[in-house]
Formats: C-alpha cells, structure tokens, sequence
C-alpha cells in the first residue's frame, strides 16, 4: 500500500513516516507535501493508495483542497487540533488521529482501512464537508460552587482551566476559583476553539488571558496569564507549532 503524507511540521510528517514504514504496518510513503498548492498538483497527476492529511497546513486549511479536487482516495487526518467534529469523521467512515500519532491507534486505523478497502467501502467527502460546516454549540455558562451558594459563571468571565485530580478548577478573569466536575478532555469538546486552546495535560487557556509569551528551550513557549496561573504554563513541545497557528488566525 502507497501512502502520502500531506504535512507541514517536518518532525510530525518524519515520525509519521518511520511508524507506516515499520514491518507492522508495510506502509510506502512515497511523498511528503508541506502545502495544499503543491497537494492539488501532485494529486491531480498521482495515483495514491491512502493520504495522512492534516487538517491545518501554512497556506491554507487542508479542506481547500476538496474544493479543487474530487477525491475518492481513503483519507485519516492528523492533527494536534480537537476542534472539528470527530464523530463526523467517525460516522464517514474517514479515521481522525489526534497528535503526537499514537502507534497501536495508527495500527487500528490502518487495519479498518484495509478492511473498508477490502469490502469496497466509499468515501463521502461531501458529506464530511457538509457535516464540518454544521454549526457547533459550545458551552456558555458554567454552574458553580461557593460555600452555600450557586453561581453561574459565563463564558466570557473564564480566564482559564487547571487540572486539579480527578477536578478541574475555573480560573476567571477576576482571579475568582471554582471546582467543576469536567475533565480537560471533556472541556476540549464543549469550549469555542477560536477561544480557548489546551497548551498541554495541565491548561486549556483563553486567548484573552495570555498576557505575554516567553521562548522556552526546545521550541516550546512559556505563558504569562492575567491573572498569574498556580504554576508554570509551558506549551508542550507537540502542541507549540499548532499553537502558534491558533494565534496566527
């Protein structure tokens, strides 16, 4: 099976890479695209068995693709992004791998691949597209404790989200705290990604609460929040170039 991997973080589209090239998975790359000018040229000419697609690329969003091109070939897109709808993925019969690529997941979707290929399965790009453009409903207010009273505290009041164990804690703008019974991957789901960004297992933070942005050693960036989080908030070096493409837009 021929693969290519349409890319623009050279380290991600390198570690892709090595892991189809394993025995295991006896995936060819047989090449590496880092924009969609270059990804319309080259598969408007090419024959390809499977594409490993990100979703956000230097020049454009990878969808500007399918506006171009009528695409039949299997995709699994790869991104640090959890912004677009997954089970609209899912329901397309298209796989969607959140970054760093996990190897067993890499291996599941590979074998559901080969089993939708061997059943002669089609792939409705439209109909993902169609799905991507619904308008998504993320959370506005969140019910919270303080002491005997119930509070609900709005969106747009939320600086930022710390793990805590098995919590979360609310950090508003003006330094107030709460526990809310979500997890940070829940909370991922639910919030605006336009607005709130998880910089690592630790943070999902608010663009309007990074005050300033420190370079940190090995590519990574240090946030300074308003108000001043508990502890340090570094971008972990997976997420620090989508990150700088979250601020970019």
């Amino acid at each position: 099976m021929k693969a290519v991997i349409i890319e623009d973080e050279k380290l991600a589209s390198n570690y892709l890479k090595t892991l189809l090239q394993k025995e295991s998975l006896n995936i060819e790359v047989v090449k590496i695209i880092d924009n969609v000018k270059e990804a319309i040229h080259w598969l408007s000419n090419h024959t390809i068995d499977i594409i490993f697609l990100d979703i956000h690329l230097g020049d454009d969003t990878s969808f500007s693709i399918f506006e171009k091109l009528h695409i039949n070939t299997p995709i699994i897109f790869t991104t640090a992004y959890n912004e677009y709808a997954i089970k609209a993925f899912k329901l397309n019969s298209i796989d969607y791998l959140l970054k760093p690529i996990d190897e067993e997941e890499l291996g599941l979707a590979i074998k559901k691949l080969r089993t939708q290929i061997a059943e002669h399965t089609t792939f409705d790009f439209q109909k993902l597209l169609d799905s991507l453009q619904q308008k998504e409903a993320y959370q506005e207010r969140f019910m919270v404790v303080s002491g005997q009273k119930i509070k609900s505290i709005p969106i747009e009041q939320v600086a930022y989200f710390l793990s805590e164990g098995r919590y979360v804690k609310l950090v508003t703008k003006s330094n107030e705290k709460y526990l809310i019974d979500q997890s940070l991957e829940s909370l991922e789901n639910k919030l605006n990604p336009s607005l709130f960004y998880r910089v690592n297992r630790q943070a999902i933070v608010g663009f309007t609460s990074i005050q300033q942005m420190i370079v940190w050693s090995k590519s990574r960036v240090k946030l300074e929040l308003n108000p001043p989080s508990e502890f340090d908030i570094i971008v972990s070096i997976d997420k620090s170039g989508e990150f700088k493409k979250w601020l970019n837009r």
